[in-house]
């Protein structure tokens, strides 16, 4: 008797020690963030410069700070008009500059490129670069112009001319290719020496950039608590911060399998922060939880926000991905995914175009467009999935075991819910 109770005892102990294992978050380190405040979209600096414009303004400088700042009143917010309001300001901005207008076309692409709109992106960056002044800033606008594109081979040639290991712009962009070519140890080196530059720099905002995106990479690694640390670091910067809670309330959902406490940290979100995908990801959370009625009420609230015409393209692989996996609209889907293929022939676009002809019935054409189109060109995990079940449907059982070993280990990236669709490739 006393050997059973010493064996029952040992294996309450294991199941405690699993337990701290996978608990790596804390109440106490994030509840004071929870109570969200209405964002700020006004300031008085914005009222200065915005009070300067009038119907025929020509004021270039009011014009590029207005829009700066509207800018950051989008990141604040999730409210798409304000990213609309800065269009629009660095437009005109850009019309009338004599002086500085390279510096105007840059700030537009990269607006354009937030809108997904990466074509005219590109030209304003290809504007940019004719005029030659702020070089480096211009060849790094090009890689990521280039690499939105999937034109891959030209941002390669546009990040080897900014070589520069003392250049914060620099680290985090070799950090986004070494992550493009599945080198994550690399990616997180970069990363880190990113972070000691905005460090070193003091500058809030670089830091805030560096700390958000390490916690990312360091989830993909599998390194939870850096990754939660991380975003602990960048909402003591900023306790508003909606992308770092949005980080902790995925490690509690799909590292701690604790969904209710996912959705509660993100109902703190939503109550002012705007941006669609978080009620995408309350509706995940509440399927998981088996709360159908919960979870068509965040998709619903996706679905009415993103009708909104000033969207144009932004959600559109999130729509694909809605229309194949939960409505089974794939008319709808394959639509789009033509759409998203012409906007951006990046291997992403063509995994939803191949999956729309597999859940069409067109299994041949889908594996054609797998072995042209993605075959060893990425190695994000969502893309790899809806590959290996391109491979399965054609027979091609090697490539779906190599695949899913693989994707055993992206189940924390992809999300608790995948687990059982891996196991049964």
């Amino acid at each position: 008797m006393r050997y059973i109770t010493t064996f029952i005892l040992v294996l309450f102990l294991s199941a405690c020690q699993t337990d701290n294992d996978d608990q790596i978050t804390n109440t106490k380190d994030y509840d004071k963030y929870l109570t969200s405040n209405p964002p700020k979209t006004s300031s008085k600096y914005f009222e200065l410069w915005n009070s300067k414009i009038k119907p025929d303004s020509s004021q270039l400088m009011s014009f590029g700070i207005v829009g700066g700042e509207y800018n950051r009143y989008f990141q604040n917010s999730g409210d798409i008009k304000y990213l609309k309001k800065a269009e629009k300001a660095l437009k005109k901005a850009a019309d009338i500059a004599n002086v500085g207008r390279a510096g105007m076309y840059r700030a537009l692409a990269r607006n354009y490129i937030s809108q997904h709109r990466f074509k005219e992106a590109r030209q304003w960056a290809d504007s940019s670069r004719a005029i030659g002044s702020g070089l480096d800033q211009t060849q790094g606008l090009m890689f990521d112009v280039h690499m939105e594109l999937g034109n891959y081979d030209t941002a390669e040639k546009y990040l080897d001319s900014l070589k520069n290991m003392e250049d914060f712009g620099y680290l985090i962009r070799v950090a986004k290719w070494n992550d493009h070519n599945g080198d994550l140890d690399t990616t997180i080196r970069f990363m880190e020496k990113a972070k000691e530059q905005a460090e070193n720099s003091k500058n809030t905002e670089l830091m805030l950039w560096s700390y958000t995106n390490l916690a990312d990479y360091y989830g993909h690694a599998g390194r939870i608590k850096d990754s939660y640390n991380h975003y602990l670091m960048a909402l003591r910067i900023d306790s508003e911060n909606a992308y770092a809670k949005k980080g902790i309330a995925w490690i509690v959902f799909s590292h701690e399998k604790k969904p209710e406490e996912a959705m509660r940290i993100l109902d703190s979100v939503t109550n002012y922060y705007k941006s669609p995908t978080y009620f995408l990801l309350k509706s995940e959370i509440a399927e998981y939880m088996g709360d159908d009625m919960k979870g068509v009420a965040n998709l619903d609230k996706y679905f009415e926000l993103v009708q909104d015409s000033a969207y144009g393209d932004m959600y559109n692989a999130y729509n694909i991905s809605l229309y194949l996996n939960e409505t089974e609209q794939f008319d709808k889907a394959f639509e789009l995914a033509e759409t998203e293929v012409a906007n951006r022939p990046t291997p992403e676009s063509y995994s939803f175009l191949a999956y729309s002809y597999l859940k069409m019935g067109d299994a041949q054409q889908a594996l054609d467009i797998v072995e042209e189109h993605i075959e060893g060109k990425t190695y994000e995990p969502a893309v790899l999935l809806r590959t290996a079940e391109i491979y399965k449907a054609t027979g091609s059982s090697d490539k779906v075991k190599e695949l899913k070993d693989e994707l055993l280990g992206a189940v924390y990236e992809l999300g608790p819910a995948t687990e059982k669709e891996i196991a049964q490739l």
